[in-house]
C-alpha cells in the first residue's frame, strides 16, 4: 500500500515568524497535535507539536504571543513520497519515534501521515502499526513482565 492511500491530503501548515500563541489556536480549532512549518515555496522547515509549544515557551517562561514557531520548532523533519510504501515509512516512524510525517511532493507538502491513519486503515498490517507504537512509545515487553 502507498502512502497517499492512507494520509490526510488537507494539511494545515504554519509559516515559520507565526506566533506560538497562532499556532496552538490553529492546533484547538482543528483538533491537531502537530502542524508541519512551510516556507513560502511550501517546502517544510519544521514541525511543531502541542507538547513542543507547551515545554519549549510555556515551561521556559517565554511570551507565547511574541515567540515565534521558528525558535521551538523541530528543525530536522523525515519526510516521505506520495509514492512510498507504508512498510517503509513505518519503520522510518518506528526507528526514529515519530507518530507523524509529512508527506512531500515536487518539494511541497501535500499531506501528512500519521500512527492515527496508519491504525484506521482495514488494509494495513495491525500488527506492523503496533510494533511501531511500543518503538515509538519506547515500550519494551520484558521491562513490562
Amino acid at each position: 500500500m502507498k502512502v497517499k492511500d492512507c494520509m490526510c491530503h488537507d494539511v494545515l501548515y504554519v509559516k515559520p515568524d507565526c506566533d506560538a500563541e497562532e499556532c496552538a489556536r490553529l492546533m484547538s480549532e482543528n483538533h491537531i497535535g502537530c502542524i508541519p512549518v512551510c516556507d513560502d515555496s511550501k517546502k517544510v522547515v519544521g514541525l511543531v507539536t502541542d507538547r513542543d509549544i507547551l515545554l519549549r515557551t510555556v515551561g521556559c517562561g517565554k511570551d507565547i504571543k511574541n515567540t515565534p514557531i521558528s525558535e521551538i520548532m523541530t528543525c530536522k523533519v523525515d519526510c516521505c513520497s506520495p509514492e512510498a510504501d507504508v512498510n517503509d515509512v513505518e519503520k522510518v516512524m518506528s526507528q526514529n519515534q515519530i507518530r507523524r510525517i509529512p508527506v512531500m511532493e515536487n518539494n511541497k507538502i501535500v499531506g501528512i501521515l500519521t500512527l492515527g491513519d496508519l491504525a484506521k486503515n482495514k488494509e494495513v498490517n495491525t500488527e506492523g502499526v503496533c510494533l511501531t507504537l511500543e518503538n515509538i512509545c519506547g515500550c519494551d515487553k520484558k521491562n513490562a513482565e
